[in-house]
């Protein structure tokens, strides 16, 4: 497999599904549109300037080892964007897959995590790798836990970094590892979105041109009895949560994972409750 497909937003949900099932990856192209586009990167330019010259802290070496020195990150985006918030977390594309691809494995899914990562001239590629792997020690289940995504805030190319994918290694045994020519670049305009499965293998591509920034937004869905990378929570400040609309607030973890309906129990309550009622009459 030499590309990954690619299909228009508008296309039949069944058609990314199916190519998502078939390959582990799609290209979604207009994702986003010129004007949200144009309207992202101007707050991320003000965040960018604000956190420039500040040290990057990571919970251990290895993991700041694996992004490397050249690139810039900004996470906890629904607590800093406001287009963030209203069109991308509750974006239609990614409910849409996900209603199909997560919740035959739970009640309802969550933001794993959402950050956005600047790979600058003389990043490396990373190795390629499973974004689930994040939940090493869950045993082996059927269907998926994650889907992941990455959008172009620029144009993506080979050369400056687009991220690398293993079409059809969501279907390869443990144990079997791709060789870097398996990985195809997911070359796209910007607003277009790589979208894979958390088993799929990818990894960023490296950046080697001289002063091309290649500015892409990771974010990812988590069936919502698994811990999620980022802690949304903590990373969003209550006074804007409280302000967001009520999927928003439940993606962000203000909702509850009620599986009683299949013999089962709940999972993130206050004080046995929903903590986005409690959102919404003050108490949190």
């Amino acid at each position: 497999m030499n590309s990954i497909p690619t299909l228009a937003v508008d296309a039949l949900d069944a058609e990314i599904l199916a190519a998502i099932d078939q390959l582990g990856a799609i290209i979604v192209e207009d994702f986003l549109s010129p004007d949200i586009v144009t309207g992202l990167n101007g707050e991320l330019d003000v965040l960018m300037q604000a956190f420039s010259g500040k040290e990057q802290r990571f919970t251990n070496p290895e993991i700041a080892e694996f992004f490397g020195a050249h690139v810039t990150h900004l996470a906890g985006l629904a607590g800093k964007s406001r287009v963030f918030v209203d069109h991308i977390l509750c974006h239609r594309r990614y409910m849409a897959l996900c209603d199909h691809i997560l919740r035959p494995n739970c009640a309802d899914y969550q933001l794993n995590i959402a950050h956005v990562m600047q790979r600058g001239p003389g990043s490396e590629a990373q190795f390629l790798h499973r974004d689930a792997w994040v939940w090493k020690r869950l045993p082996p289940i059927n269907g998926e836990v994650q889907l992941a995504s990455v959008i172009a805030l620029v144009d993506f190319s080979r050369d400056n970094g687009a991220t690398l994918v293993v079409p059809g290694s969501h279907r390869w045994e443990d144990g079997r590892y791709p060789d870097i020519k398996d990985a195809v670049p997911a070359e796209m305009k910007a607003g277009s979105a790589v979208i894979y499965l958390g088993n799929t293998f990818h990894g960023g591509g490296a950046n080697v041109t001289q002063s091309n920034q290649r500015r892409g937004m990771h974010i990812s869905y988590a069936a919502g009895w698994l811990r999620t990378e980022e802690n949304q929570c903590l990373a969003t400040p209550r006074e804007l949560v409280r302000k967001m609309p009520l999927r928003a607030q439940q993606l962000l973890g203000f909702g509850t994972h009620d599986d009683i309906a299949i013999g089962g129990g709940y999972l993130g309550t206050v004080e046995l409750g929903s903590p986005h009622e409690l959102l919404q009459g003050g108490t949190l």
